[in-house]
């Protein structure tokens, strides 16, 4: 055999035994594929989803100053045991004003130069609610713009010892509030003793118009 001959029986030898080698490692792979799949089980994967998941959104911090609890600020704000006599004017009507606005405010509520624009009615309420109600009709009269309104709080008729409990109340309420300029008796037409003409601050805080 020449040489030209042996080197090629040689390649073809090699050839041979790098195929078998290939073979026998796919057999090896396929039988364990087999044994792993005899052993664990089908597998099924996961579904791919475009949605991300969703989580649980923190609840966002409440500000404790931004609002205080209504009834808190009702019974800190508007105190029952407020010296109002003595700052009340000592006329027949008890009128009360700012220190910083003039006595012709008070003439001119009494004479009706500021026109009724809202009223509350208080008759036949307890302290706590014709006290809340009152505050809530202050807030309520300044969102509208309202510059005088009148305040119901009844003549005591119906009170034990017909003594008018939410009279006295009523104006020590109205004396602490920041909303409240002045205040008079209603004339007879407008409810007499029974009611308060009441000034309010306005949006530009004047008092004259």
């Amino acid at each position: 055999m020449g040489k030209a001959a042996k080197e090629a029986a040689a390649r073809a030898e090699q050839e041979r035994l790098e195929r078998a080698k290939r073979e026998a490692a796919q057999r090896a792979q396929e039988v364990d594929a087999a044994l792993f799949r005899r052993t664990v089980g089908q597998v099924n994967g996961l579904p791919t989803s475009d949605r991300a998941v969703p989580q649980t959104p923190r609840p966002q911090p409440v500000p404790a100053s931004r609002q205080a609890d209504e009834q808190a600020v009702l019974k800190s704000s508007l105190s029952d045991e407020f010296d109002v006599e003595s700052l009340l004017d000592t006329d027949d009507t008890l009128s009360w004003r700012r220190p910083e606005l003039g006595v012709d405010v008070v003439r001119k509520l009494r004479r009706g130069v500021w026109a009724l624009q809202g009223e509350l009615d208080m008759h036949g309420m307890r302290t706590d609610e014709a006290r809340e109600r009152l505050t809530q009709f202050l807030r309520e009269a300044a969102l509208k713009g309202w510059r005088c309104v009148r305040v119901v709080h009844g003549k005591g008729l119906g009170s034990p010892g017909k003594q008018p409990v939410l009279k006295d109340k009523a104006k020590r309420w109205l004396v602490q509030s920041e909303r409240v300029l002045a205040f008079v008796q209603a004339r007879a037409d407008e409810g007499g003793n029974g009611a308060l003409v009441v000034l309010l601050q306005s949006s530009t805080g004047n008092t004259s118009s």
